[in-house]
């Protein structure tokens, strides 16, 4: 029944739901107040109480340590990656690694996985959803990041098995706003979509024939996004603020949660305004007990000047994109922008001068992504042949396996089409082996190691032999969400077995 399965935009800052409605209109879920998005945060109050959303938001500034934000960009990582340890500079909350190697967040004598935190976030949504339509809400499809690779798509589908929310379909959040832009107009058109959110950037080139969305490249940086924006300016208040006064606030949390507060606060103000006060009356004491401020006045000039790193390398990736597409710039119809940060003047300014060409103003920048999903979600749920879409995608990085030197053989190479399944024939490298081990990666790196560890392959009980004289042919099989299964067989018995690579990619404690 059309109403029962809803699309949700799980986003880093801010999550989203659209359904279609009977009337075949589409509809953003309202919460409360009217509002159509949800901070995505998960936190615990001081009696013990679990707080989503705008709850958990409200007692942030307040309970930094048991508050819990960003998840989506810590979801299906491993903890001992770089990127973990840099976000634990900004993060006031507590990581810790788990059993599985990703991260966990204790509070209290609890720990949480990232898994379960967006679980949380996806059992409001689901709740406000059934609450406003009057009905249960079962299935769902949700998005991600184009740049997520297996993984981080793994952990996400396990969000929704810790709630029963049966996530029928991952697609990317690109593809999702180019449904928004075009599934109704009968197009023929190539466009561009640049989508720079809370914590994710992607690029998107997709070609949009009628009913069928064929991306032709994607690539992206899930490190770059909104948060990066904010960061740029807590770390020039907080060496101001040291210069000034001999004083690192860094170890303060709730000096440190005012301030992330007040930054992202004075981004927003930025891109109206030319310039933003930013004081914190009694941000912190001196030793001997004297109250001291922040009080500075942030112009829009000194803070493009420290974001146009960031902007430059939304630009690169773009820039890269259109080229793997095999496209000039002037051969794109439109250009989308999606994602609050698009509203940032420079990045505005950056994207007219790339494509030449203004950003497209017909798609909502903080809903193009919900609507998306839930227009598909409509038409996996019809059998209206006539509403039926065909999504035809590709996988965001080069998935292989590590050879014995240490490289990355590719398996399926970056942008190749989803889904998609290629076979390996592999032997015995000595007598009598009774296992054949394979490690799976994905990333461009040609080294495997600098690439993602998706899991280990192990195919076991090969008949004994000498060395070379047992066949074994493995084959990946990668689905049109992106995600993998491996099957392998002994070309000789036909004794074969299968798994969906999750040896590395769970999120479970």
């Amino acid at each position: 029944m059309p109403g029962e399965i809803v699309g949700i935009d799980l986003g880093t800052t801010n999550s989203a739901c659209a359904i279609v409605e009977d009337d075949g209109n589409v509809k953003m879920i309202p919460y409360r107040g009217g509002e159509t998005t949800i901070p995505s945060i998960f936190a615990i109050d001081e009696k013990g109480n679990e707080l989503v959303g705008h709850e958990a938001k409200r007692q942030w500034l307040l309970n930094p340590r048991r508050t819990i934000y960003g998840a989506k960009r810590l979801i299906g990582r491993d903890y001992q990656s770089g990127f973990v340890k840099k976000m634990g500079e900004y993060f006031a909350y507590e990581m810790k690694p788990g059993d599985q190697g990703n991260v966990i967040i204790p509070i209290d004598e609890a720990q949480y996985n990232l898994s379960q935190v967006s679980a949380k976030i996806l059992n409001t949504i689901r709740t406000v959803a059934a609450d406003y339509l009057q009905k249960p809400i079962a299935k769902a499809v949700v998005t991600v990041p184009a740049y997520f690779n297996d993984r981080q798509r793994q952990a996400v589908k396990e969000a929704g098995k810790l709630i029963d929310l049966e996530i029928i379909r991952i697609i990317n959040e690109p593809t999702a706003a180019a449904m928004a832009y075009g599934i109704r107009q009968n197009l023929n058109q190539t466009v561009a979509i640049y989508d720079l959110g809370g914590g994710t950037f992607d690029v998107s080139v997709i070609e949009i024939r009628g009913r069928t969305f064929e991306v032709k490249a994607t690539g992206g940086d899930i490190f770059l996004g909104g948060i990066d924006w904010d960061n740029a300016l807590i770390r020039y208040v907080i060496e101001d603020f040291q210069q000034k006064h001999g004083v690192d606030l860094t170890t303060d949390p709730i000096a440190m949660q005012r301030i992330k507060d007040l930054a992202e606060r004075t981004k927003i103000d930025l891109s109206a305004r030319t310039e933003a006060p930013f004081s914190i009356p009694f941000v912190t004491m001196t030793p001997e007990g004297t109250p001291l401020d922040i009080n500075m006045v942030i112009t829009r000039d000194k803070f493009q000047e420290l974001t146009e790193p960031l902007v430059k390398r939304t630009v690169e990736i773009a820039d890269m994109v259109v080229k793997d597409a095999g496209l000039g710039v002037h051969q794109l119809d439109e250009i989308l922008l999606v994602g609050g940060q698009t509203r940032w003047p420079a990045v505005q300014k950056a994207v007219t001068e790339y494509f030449g060409k203004p950003p497209a103003k017909s798609v909502h920048p903080d809903e193009a992504v919900a609507v998306g999903a839930a227009l598909y979600a409509h038409s996996l749920d019809t059998d209206a042949v006539d509403q039926k879409v065909q999504l035809l995608d590709v996988i965001p990085m080069a998935i292989g396996i590590e050879s014995a030197s240490g490289d990355m053989v590719e398996v399926f190479k970056r942008n190749a089409s989803v889904p998609n399944a290629k076979s390996l024939d592999t032997t015995t490298s000595y007598d009598n082996q009774e296992e054949v081990q394979v490690r799976i990666y994905q990333g461009d790196s040609r080294r495997a190691k600098e690439n993602d560890l998706l899991g280990e392959f192990e195919f076991s009980g090969l008949r004994p032999g000498p060395k070379g004289s047992v066949n074994v042919q493995i084959v990946f099989d990668c689905n049109v969400e992106g995600i993998l299964t491996v099957t392998a067989h002994d070309k000789d018995t036909g004794k074969s077995m299968e798994t969906t690579v999750r040896v590395q990619s769970t999120e479970a404690v």
